[in-house]
Formats: structure tokens, sequence, C-alpha cells
């Protein structure tokens, strides 16, 4: 949907000695400097699939609010390129960018920038008045989006009677209303209060699993990137440091920059069922015998297995004691004694939702796919081992 290649913003200079400076030498924002300019974005690249929720984090002055406005051109680009469905966003002519900007991307931003003078719905309505939109199919248009953010019954109200977090979801409204293909959001959520916040992230999460719109989210907090973003890009001092998926990033970070980051990071929302997992090691087929399974059990020295239909799905479970009383009934295939004694999880599940569910059961949390095929396992000692966040420090020895 979205693809970015080499974007670089120079401010103070103008665009002719920029991008001489930047052609100086291998110091690109020294030479920038040099020249009496401030390199705030340098050689940024990467791509955002469609319906995918793409988070750019960084600090403050990290450069990220700047690419997110240079990728509808509300900035400038000194060099680089952005696409839009294989689009040239930079050669498109002023018509082609208003089409852009009102219809196929929409902005939400930290602070609301409602009008006071008018209520919820006209103010929701109000990316809809360029288009030449009737004024009763603009508010119609509006209702509904109110009613996807969860203010159906309060169109009618003025802003002043909402709170921060009602006010944002006008915001939202507003840029829903659109119908755009895009979503940009710039620190919609840092103004709010922890809990409204919250509120939010879910609100948002639901939205984007009810409409699958591509969603830019930028953010300073790597706890909200870990909690919604489908793959993250952190940056620094205008540069991409990494990008990948939360686990990626709370696993292998790829400096100490991003260490720091993630030392503080809520390790149970940002790593999942499929970051933890490790291979089943001891399954059975379903049309095994149920003295050779046991036999294997012995030798694992373990409890229970899960059985295996031919597809890969599990059957069930057979523990120890049931393949016992299977071989002293005489059956044949261990399909006859299992039970229903597991609990699986998909292997994006975060490990906030299925940590309690880890050691009840003689066999380990299942971590299965969308074909419910047995992937992996969750052995409760990983899961421990996984939200530890502390590192032990091996003491120098003279």
């Amino acid at each position: 949907m979205i693809d970015v290649r080499g974007l670089t913003k120079v401010f103070g200079l103008p665009d002719g000695r920029a991008r001489r400076a930047l052609d100086t030498g291998a110091d690109r924002a020294s030479a920038v400097r040099a020249a009496g300019g401030v390199l705030a974005v340098n050689d940024v690249s990467f791509s955002v699939e469609p319906g995918e929720l793409f988070v750019i984090m960084g600090l403050s002055g990290s450069g990220k609010s700047t690419v997110i406005r240079m990728i509808n051109r509300l900035v400038e680009p000194t060099a680089g390129t952005v696409s839009y469905d294989g689009v040239d966003v930079g050669g498109m002519s002023a018509e082609q960018l208003r089409e852009l900007r009102n219809k196929r991307v929409s902005m939400v931003f930290q602070h609301f920038a409602l009008f006071p003078h008018r209520t919820v719905r006209e103010n929701a309505a109000y990316g809809l008045k360029t288009r030449g939109m009737s004024k009763r199919e603009r508010l119609d248009r509006a209702d509904v989006a109110l009613e996807q953010v969860g203010l159906a019954d309060r169109g009618d109200a003025y802003p002043s009677e909402f709170s921060g977090g009602m006010r944002q979801r006008v915001g939202l409204a507003r840029a829903l209303a659109t119908d755009p293909d895009v979503l940009i959001m710039d620190e919609p959520f840092s103004a709010l209060d922890p809990l409204i916040r919250r509120a939010m992230q879910e609100q948002l999460l639901q939205l984007q699993q009810e409409l699958g719109k591509t969603i830019l989210f930028v953010t300073h907090d790597l706890n909200e990137a870990m909690r919604i973003g489908d793959r993250i890009m952190v940056m620094k001092d205008g540069e991409v440091i990494q990008l990948g998926t939360g686990p990626d990033i709370i696993g292998n970070p790829a400096n100490d920059y991003v260490q720091d980051f993630v030392s503080d990071v809520d390790r149970t929302r940002g790593l999942t069922a499929g970051s933890v997992m490790q291979s089943p090691w001891f399954t059975a087929t379903a049309d095994e015998e149920p003295a050779s399974v046991l036999a294997r059990m012995r030798k694992a020295r373990g409890d229970g297995v899960y059985v295996i239909e031919t597809d890969g799905t599990i059957l069930g479970v057979a523990t120890g004691e049931q393949l016992t009383l299977a071989i002293r009934d005489g059956a044949s295939h261990v399909r006859d004694c299992v039970v229903d004694d597991y609990t699986a999880v998909s292997d994006e599940t975060p490990i906030a939702e299925f940590c309690h569910l880890t050691g009840g059961h003689v066999v380990p949390l299942a971590v299965v796919d969308s074909d419910k095929h047995l992937i992996g396992v969750v052995p409760r000692a990983h899961v421990l081992e996984a939200i530890a966040t502390a590192t032990e420090e091996v003491p120098e020895h003279a």
C-alpha cells in the first residue's frame, strides 16, 4: 500500500543547498549542520502492507512525525520517494494530491482540533464537506462513524460536554467518516489518562479487526507500540534503528538504545505464544498401539502425550493411566483412550492472555495455527523465563 525509499528531510536550507550538503560525504548530519541546516530525517525506507497496523516509535526529535507528514506531502521531502498504491506521491499534481488527502488518506492528531461551536455530528461530518456531498448525506455518514467509535447516541452534544477520551473518539470518527484507505495517527492517545488511553487502544484494535484499514500509528510509548502494532519501526535522530514485530524487537534488540527501551516494556503483552514455544517433543499418532506409546512415554519421563490425527490436528491427550487401562482392555489404537485434557492457543496470543493456563494439565500448553494444527508447546518454565525482565550480571573475579 505504501512504499518509502530513502526518505530524507533537511530543515533550514533551500532544497538545492540541502541536497549538495547531503552529497558531500558519509557524515550527512555534520555536513548539513555545517551548511546551517538540520537533518531531521535521514535515508528512511520501509513499506506498509494493506490492512497492516504499522507503528513508528521514537522519542521527541526522532523524526517520526516528520516521516508521516511526508507521506501525504504535508511536509515536502528533500530527497527520497513515497509511493502510494504504486503511484509516486512526489509526482502527483495538485488535483491528485487533493484527491489523496480528501478521499484516500485521513489523519488523526494528538490535539483534537474540534470546532467548539459545532455539534459532535457536525464535527464528524466536516471532512466530507469538501467533497460536495449533501448535508443529509454527510450527517448520515457521520452517524455511522460515530456508531463505530461508540458515540451513536451523542451526536447532538458539543465537544465541551465530552472528556478527553470522548473528544478523541470524535476525532477518530471524523477520520473514519471519509472512509479512507489509510489512517495516519500522530500520537493520538498521548494526552489521555492511562485508563482512557488503554480504552482507546482497545477501541482502535476492535475497529481494525472490523474495518481492516491500513494504519500508520506514531507513538513514543513502546508498551503502546507493542500492544497495537503488527510491526514497529524504532527511530532515533532521524534514522531507523530497528524494524520488526514486537516479539522480534523484545527478543533481539538491535543495539543498546533499543535494549534500554525494551527493559521497561510489559513483556507479557509484547511476547506471544509463537515467540516462546518450542517444538512438540513427544506426540503420538491416533492409530498407534497403546503399548508402543506407553513405552516411549516412560523413556521420555512424561505424564501425557498429544495424540495427533493424520492431518496434524489434535485429537486429544493420552495419559499413562489411560494407556495402561487401554492395554489391559485390549484396545488396538491410541485414539480409543484419548481425553480432552489440554488447552490450546494461537501463536499470536500474548503471554498475558495465557500464562495462567500453563501448568494445569499433564501436557504443556498447545500452540496451534489457523487450521488447528499443533505447531508447538509452551512449558510453564518457558513462560516464566520469558516474563523475567532482569538479567543476572556475572561478577568479575580478580
